[in-house]
């Protein structure tokens, strides 16, 4: 009687742990990956601050607090430090993660692009990490690669860099990871010849097809942005830099506020979609269909030596509305043109 008591209290039991399972709610086993996300990234990172994972997982900072102090409790020891962040103790680490098969894929495209748009010295170190990426995958993962790799091909538009200049982006990164000088042999568009020149990289940028790195120049005793395929020769040095420099973002965010001019123009439908990958650096807003036409609103800086001249590639379909200014920059830029025939 007794065993036959304590099996029914037993099934009881897991019936009512089974309920409970099924009924878990979708909140829960969303916070249950946040949790495993946020363990992730605090071992991908020296320091990260509560309001970098709250701005990652669009939940409150309380929800943060909530989530580490779970953590916690199941033995990862984290360091917190108030003002600062959260660290993970020196020495910890789970064991590698496995990855879904729409991740593994992700790594097909990102290994097709960094040997396409980084320099030999970074495209060797990234086919490196992912052969140790490749061992720690499940089989139907490595199929799944396999099956993908051939199959994908990236063709930039632009040629990036300076072919006897194998490592100018590991040289930049490491610039400006110690806070050192580089030395640079650079041609601008607009000089007969070179330049030498000592600068501080700020950062890098990929835009419109090319790599630039913004630095201050020595040279110059300002800022300057540099292209990639435009140097010539690059060396580290053992100059520290000589100021503390804004963030790229902040940087960039200066440009934002320079005045700029409205511009808009009718573009006949049958090229419009040959000038849809350039209008977004020209500073498109909005463009309303009429008819056979298609008319483009543009807020943009550069009308005089940029607009125009990109205007006038497909301007035999096109027509200015307004500004005036620019009806007349380009009447004279095709004057000189003509009398150059």
């Amino acid at each position: 009687m007794l065993k036959l008591k304590f099996k029914k209290y037993f099934s009881l039991k897991s019936y009512l742990w089974e309920i409970c399972y099924s009924i878990m709610s979708l909140d829960t086993v969303k916070r249950f990956d946040r949790i495993v996300a946020i363990l992730i990234q605090l071992q991908s990172k020296r320091i990260v601050k509560a309001q970098e994972l709250a701005d990652r997982f669009e939940v409150s900072l309380r929800t943060i607090y909530r989530d580490i102090r779970t953590l916690e409790a199941s033995g990862v020891p984290i360091i917190s430090e108030a003002g600062v962040g959260y660290s993970i103790m020196e020495g910890y680490r789970l064991p590698p993660v496995m990855f879904t098969r729409e991740e593994v894929g992700s790594f097909v495209a990102a290994e097709k692009l960094m040997q396409k748009f980084v320099d030999k010295s970074l495209g060797n170190y990234y086919e490196s990490a992912m052969m140790k990426l490749k061992s720690v995958l499940r089989g139907r993962e490595k199929d799944w690669i396999s099956a993908l790799e051939s199959q994908i091909l990236v063709d930039p538009a632009h040629k990036l860099f300076n072919d006897s200049l194998p490592n100018a982006l590991e040289t930049l990164f490491e610039s400006i990871a110690e806070k050192r000088q580089v030395f640079l042999k650079y041609q601008a568009v607009n000089r007969e010849g070179p330049s030498e020149r000592f600068v501080e990289p700020v950062g890098i940028y990929h835009e419109s097809g090319f790599w630039y790195v913004l630095a201050f120049c020595h040279l110059r005793s300002d800022y300057r942005q540099f292209r990639t395929d435009r140097m010539l020769a690059i060396k580290s040095t053992q100059h520290s830099f000589t100021r503390e420099h804004i963030t790229l973002d902040e940087y960039r965010s200066q440009y934002e506020n320079i005045p700029k001019t409205k511009v808009v123009i009718s573009v006949d439908k049958s090229v419009v979609r040959y000038i849809n990958n350039s209008k977004m650096q020209h500073g498109f807003v909005s463009e309303k269909v009429k008819g056979n036409q298609v008319e483009m609103t543009f807020m943009t800086s550069y009308v005089e030596h940029g607009f125009s001249r990109w205007y006038i590639v497909f301007s035999d379909y096109a027509k200015i509305i307004e500004p005036e200014s620019l009806k007349l920059q380009v009447k004279e830029i095709l004057e000189k043109a003509i009398t150059k025939l």
